[in-house]
């Protein structure tokens, strides 16, 4: 293995204001090698598209000229009439309509992150269910060509704490669980801490059947190499040794829906002499020589994975291992903060790594804070996605007021929104003493087929966001 420190393409602070509020991310990075292989676009400029304005309605702020519509909250009933629309909107994928009259058609499948204590969990459909205890799962909605919902129904049901996942090359949706509860935890019949695949038009297809073969362990999101059908995973761990970065090599590489159910051989990912990712500080960092492990028990029936013995050499870890994507000939992932207090070997307000399989490299793309003027009210980045523009959409998950924040090609940072509802503690509702509002993270971003349209989803309370605007691109 070698290891090369290559002076940053692209190195600012920027400030992204947004009306009154300032909130800024500080980052450093080889924004060359974040859009490698993506299209050309046009920049937005540093100012992205203008402060935000206060939505009179108090749900998102945006900046002018853009619109928004909701197209679920919460607590309505689902148009299927199974039961209402489940708690705490995560993950989610947008996917054009099949031919034979659907054309124009866009259907969204997004995740519930539920835990036991859920307040309203996944109904439970027959044929779609995993685990009658479990209140996680994924709901559908299908859009007219003019984003009217026409349908809202669930899509899986049973699992639980399903966080993020990604779409697949054939059109489905691997949604993941977050979480390692065996059968007989928390009231679980089943074993949980898998990834299931859902079809977006029509779930029955799918039904709910865990991939055993790519891990248990508390899954955090997906992303599927198109050429090779390979499956990267990352894996968000809350105690140390933290998760560890996966792939997935399929017996039935050529995909299709089912296909994965086949099996395939799971491994990890070691740095050589790098232990912990977030000891690397220098973003175009790059390592070459990258080694991966088969995982020895990847059910972890007695001892969770990122504990298992990996040989002399040990493993690679790293604290919030979240978002994941693939772009041109790479996979990306995102470290979304790191604490020495915590165990890690350094702090970081976030990271986003690039590994290129052809070259067997890896690469450190961006640092985010905290060495900036305005920091950041809480942690960055979470659920990431690349924009019509060229950029980058990040989801905020930290503290204060919550955003999307685009990241330009030329590595400027703006606001793009504002989670405008701030959530009552039940101690204020009571007539308690009054706290410090707080705002429910962003998380789902995903685009339109066409790039006209971002959706979006509001974690808390549960809200499912289309955005329209003067998207800039060539």
């Amino acid at each position: 293995m070698s290891v090369t420190r290559r002076t940053p393409v692209t190195r600012r602070q920027m400030m992204a204001r947004s009306g009154a509020l300032g909130a800024g991310i500080a980052f450093t990075g080889a924004l060359s090698e974040l859009f490698a292989g993506t299209a050309a676009a046009q920049g937005v400029g540093h100012s992205g598209y203008g402060p935000l304005i206060p939505d009179p309605d108090g749900l998102l702020d945006l900046p002018k000229g853009f619109r928004y519509r909701v197209l679920s909250r919460e607590g309505d009933p689902l148009r299927s009439g199974e039961g209402k629309v489940p708690s705490n909107h995560d993950g989610m994928a947008a996917f054009a309509g099949r031919s034979g009259g659907r054309n124009g058609q866009v259907h969204l499948i997004r995740n519930h992150e539920n835990r036991v204590t859920g307040r309203i969990g996944v109904p439970t459909v027959d044929g779609l269910t995993y685990d009658p205890m479990g209140k996680g799962g994924c709901t559908a909605l299908t859009l007219d060509r003019r984003g009217n919902v026409l349908d809202e129904r669930v899509a899986i049901a049973g699992t639980a704490v399903n966080c993020a996942g990604g779409p697949t090359p054939w059109g489905t949706w691997l949604t993941c669980e977050e979480t390692e509860d065996k059968a007989g935890t928390n009231g679980y019949t089943k074993d949980h801490g898998f990834i299931f695949e859902v079809d977006p038009t029509d779930p029955h297809r799918s039904g709910a059947v865990p991939l055993t073969a790519m891990g248990r362990f508390q899954h955090e999101a997906i992303a599927v190499d198109p050429r090779h059908g390979i499956v990267y995973e990352t894996e968000d761990a809350f105690d140390r040794p933290f998760g560890l970065f996966y792939r997935f090599l399929p017996d039935k590489p050529r995909g299709g829906l089912g296909s994965l159910r086949a099996g395939g051989r799971l491994q990890a990912m070691r740095v050589p002499g790098v232990p912990d990712l977030s000891s690397i500080q220098e973003a175009g960092t790059a390592f070459d020589g990258i080694e991966w492990v088969d995982v020895p028990d990847p059910l972890a029936v007695r001892t969770p994975v990122r504990l298992q013995d990996f040989g002399p050499k040990g493993i690679t870890h790293a604290q919030k291992l979240e978002g994941c994507y693939w772009g041109g000939t790479s996979v990306y992932f995102v470290s979304s903060f790191a604490h020495s207090a915590e165990g890690s070997a350094a702090d970081h307000y976030g990271q986003i790594w690039r590994y290129d399989p052809a070259r067997r490299r890896l690469t450190l793309v961006i640092v985010f804070g905290p060495d900036t003027d305005v920091q950041l009210p809480g942690e960055s980045p979470d659920n990431i996605c690349l924009a019509p523009s060229g950029g980058l959409m990040v989801c905020e998950d930290g503290n204060g007021a919550q955003h999307v924040y685009g990241v330009t090609r030329r590595g400027e940072v703006y606001a793009l929104a504002r989670n405008a509802q701030a959530i009552t503690s039940a101690a204020t509702a009571a007539g308690g003493t009054p706290e410090e509002p707080e705002w429910g993270e962003f998380a789902g971003v995903t685009f339109s087929p066409d790039g006209e349209t971002m959706y979006v989803n509001c974690y808390t309370p549960g809200t499912t966001f289309a955005v329209t605007g003067p998207w800039r691109r060539t």
